[in-house]
């Protein structure tokens, strides 16, 4: 184990070359007793649990002690795959600390990803949470060719075999340990983050302090929060976007984490936590909106005119703002009482009548459901970044601007071109080092003067916002030779609230079709609106004529809309909601394009067939 100098002393000058245990040791020496994680029994309806910073910073201590005792040291890659639970944020903070590096892993992964990843990264150890997660490790852990060599199992498993988490706790700490820990250096290995593989295998990407504290620096000047602001947390770890808003940042803000372990419940933290700020990615800003609009299309007309009015008056005075203009007095007035009187009672009831900040990345936003919360006077401040730019790489901004439906200007990490192809290209101090090979060096994917091509497709307008069209490799190429954002083409198909999920196919065909997914929530409540029975489910709704009419009109409506090739010649109506589960979409909701096409193959042929 190589040496390096402690780090627990007075921040350097630069705040970029601050270290996440120089962060943890001033927010206990500067703000012990300020909340900084809190979590729920496993079963979610118990009273929470809160450590403050002191907590939390003597807490990782004790657990690095813990790692360092099962022969972790500095430099050693470690496997988490929990959920957002505590064992997870802490043991990734001690792992840091010791000089490790935690490497979260998707709760979906499949074993073969499993074993490409602990062969990848050349881990020994690996954390679990319970049983199943074991069985699916296990595998790997037999592999002669993995160097996987123990389980760590958070929750009691009845089979044995594998070390309880507990024992991290069990010996008390060494008199001389302390001078292990806390020797980070802002060029070091903070994290490696693993794609999620829409594509083909995960790639590492290398991340550092210095990286991870540039983009913090860089996000904290387009937000306006609240000192010590509330964190909902329920995004995946193993994704870059929850790493730095559920991790990196609430260190680097001393702010507050408060852990949603299982995504589907996250609408009754926030209804619970009332926070100031919000996000999700795209998918579920539009589950949001859908549920919402399903229980307007239900309201008694009257009703529903005084809802439409306010927000007409949210979307003008949004308007005003989207220009840089000061709205007029009249404006503000009416748009106060509207607030007043309307909006903030309804936003209150799903708890985000507090949201100073919303924000959405990952995948092109629908214009249709920015606007929608525009009409609460909530603007969804849409990013854009990837893995390997630390996430968020251009960003709108109640500071310095927004535009709907763009993803906003470069953060002051990064700065961007587009290349001849429309291709994306991103360099700065928060783009990454590399990918990580299996004999610990990293390859670079930088050309020779620093620029990393995204596989993006947009274009800058005049005030430097970016428009994204779609990732490269997604582009539909039809027989004719013409280019097709499938991106494009299904927000359009989705903007009406029966289509919840749309997947486009034409890729070397003369013309698109599409396979179309009925909204959960939406197309129960058009079909009560409607007088439509929904026997049988949404499997019934799929099949009944009223609502293939109105999916039609859905259809002609977003065609209208589009130029030829764009448009959709067919489609196929389903009633199965794709996600994570399934296969169709990442863990964190991004389409798998192939999976879909492979497993809606026949529905796609016929489709093509006269």
């Amino acid at each position: 184990m190589t040496s390096a100098p402690r780090t627990t002393g007075d921040l350097p000058d630069d705040p970029a070359d601050r270290t996440l245990p120089q962060l943890l040791a001033r927010n206990a020496r500067e703000h012990p007793g300020l909340p900084g994680l809190s979590w729920q029994p496993a079963d979610q309806d118990g009273d929470w649990t809160t450590y403050n910073w002191a907590e939390i910073h003597e807490h990782t201590r004790c657990l690095a002690a813990g790692y360092r005792a099962l022969g972790v040291g500095r430099g050693d890659h470690v496997l988490l795959m929990m959920a957002n639970r505590p064992e997870h944020w802490l043991s990734d903070l001690a792992l840091v600390r010791l000089g490790a590096v935690p490497v979260s892993v998707y709760g979906t992964a499949a074993p073969e990803q499993i074993t490409h990843i602990a062969r990848n990264c050349r881990a020994r150890l690996a954390v679990v949470e319970g049983a199943a997660q074991a069985t699916a490790w296990e595998p790997t852990l037999a592999d002669a060719d993995t160097p996987l060599e123990r389980l760590l199992v958070v929750e009691a498993d009845p089979r044995g075999g594998h070390l309880p988490y507990a024992a991290l706790l069990h010996e008390p700490v060494p008199a001389q340990f302390d001078k292990e820990l806390d020797t980070a250096r802002p060029e070091d290995p903070l994290t490696v983050v693993y794609t999620s593989g829409t594509t083909g295998e995960p790639k590492g990407v290398v991340l550092t302090h210095r990286q991870v504290m540039s983009n913090a620096l860089a996000l904290d000047a387009v937000v306006e929060l609240p000192a010590h602001v509330e964190h909902i947390c329920y995004l995946p770890f193993a994704h870059i976007a929850e790493r730095m808003l559920g991790i990196y940042l609430p260190c680097h803000r001393a702010s507050h984490v408060r852990l949603c372990a299982d995504p589907a419940r996250v609408g009754e933290v926030v209804r619970k936590a009332r926070p100031a700020q919000f996000f999700g990615v795209p998918r579920v800003w539009e589950k949001l909106s859908a549920a919402v609009r399903a229980v307007l299309s239900l309201m008694p007309a009257e009703q529903r005119d005084v809802i439409d009015r306010a927000f007409e008056v949210a979307r003008e005075h949004v308007a005003y703002r989207e220009r840089g203009e000061t709205p007029p007095a009249e404006l503000a007035e009416r748009y106060t009482r509207a607030r007043a009187d309307v909006l903030l009672p309804m936003l209150a009831a799903g708890g985000l009548d507090r949201v100073t900040w919303a924000a959405s990345a990952s995948a092109p936003m629908p214009v249709d459901v920015v606007r929608f919360w525009a009409g609460f006077g909530i603007v969804v401040m849409d990013a854009w970044g990837l893995t390997e730019t630390t996430g968020v790489a251009t960003s709108n901004s109640p500071r310095t601007g927004f535009r709907l439906g763009s993803v906003g200007r470069p953060v002051e990490s990064v700065e961007l071109r587009i290349a001849d192809d429309g291709e994306i290209l991103v360099r700065g101090t928060s783009v990454f080092s590399g990918y990580l090979r299996p004999d610990g060096s990293v390859r670079s994917a930088l050309d020779a003067e620093g620029w990393l091509a995204t596989g993006d497709i947009g274009r800058i307008d005049e005030d430097g916002y970016l428009w994204l069209t779609d990732r490269k490799k997604e582009m539909i190429i039809t027989s004719t030779g013409k280019n097709v954002s499938p991106a494009l083409v299904e927000n359009a198909l989705k903007e009406h609230p029966l289509i919840g999920q749309a997947m486009v196919h034409g890729d070397n065909r003369s013309y698109l079709v599409a396979l179309l997914v009925l909204d959960a929530e939406s197309a129960p409540a058009w079909a009560a609106a409607h007088g439509v029975a929904a026997e049988g489910g949404l499997a019934g709704l799929a099949g009944h004529p009223a609502v293939r009419a109105e999916v039609d009109r859905a259809v002609a409506a977003a065609n209208s809309r589009l130029n030829r090739t764009e448009q959709v010649k067919r489609y196929e109506l389903l009633a199965e909601e794709w996600g994570p589960a399934t296969g169709e979409l990442t863990p964190s909701l991004k389409m798998r394009r192939r999976v879909i096409r492979d497993k809606y193959a026949d529905e796609l042929s016929g489709l093509y067939e006269d």
